[in-house]
């Protein structure tokens, strides 16, 4: 994931620019945080208070300098035009967050209106057209059936939450001005894992991550994937 978009990042920005970059939904900053120490100026925003001062907490263990390009914003993605103008970044990215929004159009236009000209949108969001999949290999007959006629599933934490099919948010991003240039499938071989299951260490773990990259480039393999990521330019 973070390889992918740093590929997308390479194309489109000289190399040492430094970019203004929101994290909406930015969780326990991974992203956040990586950007921040990769020298771009970042922006977290985020709608759980908890989450935020955690968030804020990790910032102060950072150096002086990384703390200075990062700050925390307390706030939904759904508001992002009353917290910022337009034009305002370079990348935004809104990963792991639309499955928890009903109504996601109205949200993802905000988003296209505060990145700049040539800015980068990077989604990450839950395969609808893959959600048979997992309770079909674990032998869950009703789950899987009931996947091909709804978006709607319960996630691994117990919530009611919903897929996106990626020729629907293709044709949304094209309409607010923001079309895909690329889209990766993540987590393609790996879905099946258990949860807590320790990654293998040492050249397995390369091996391992090498499969993934590749499956999540290549057809059929990352049609199927858990989750798409998906990359709109704003026009």
């Amino acid at each position: 994931m973070a390889r992918q978009l740093d590929t997308q990042i390479a194309a489109r920005f000289p190399v040492g620019r430094r970019l203004r970059v929101l994290d909406v939904g930015p969780g326990q900053g991974t992203q956040a945080l990586r950007l921040a120490r990769a020298g771009h100026e970042v922006t977290g925003l985020e709608a759980d208070p908890r989450m935020a001062a955690a968030l804020r907490e990790a910032v102060t263990a950072e150096p002086e300098g990384i703390q200075e390009r990062m700050r925390v914003v307390e706030g939904d993605g759904r508001d992002a035009g009353a917290h910022f103008r337009p034009g305002t970044f370079d990348v935004v990215l809104c990963h792991g967050v639309l499955m928890y929004v009903a109504e996601p159009d109205p949200m993802l236009a905000g988003l296209a209106r505060v990145l700049a000209p040539g800015g980068l949108l990077s989604l990450l969001v839950r395969n609808a057209d893959a959600l048979a999949l997992r309770p079909g290999l674990a032998g869950d007959w009703a789950t899987a059936l009931a996947a091909f006629d709804s978006p709607a599933y319960t996630n691994r934490i117990g919530l009611a939450v919903r897929a996106d099919r990626r020729e629907t948010l293709t044709a949304t991003l094209a309409g607010i001005g923001a079309p895909v240039q690329a889209w990766y499938g993540v987590r393609v071989l790996t879905d099946q894992a258990p949860d807590g299951t320790p990654p293998p260490a040492g050249e397995e773990l390369h091996r391992l991550l090498a499969a993934e990259d590749r499956a999540g480039r290549t057809d059929p393999y990352r049609a199927v994937a858990a989750l798409l990521h998906l990359c709109g330019v704003r026009g």
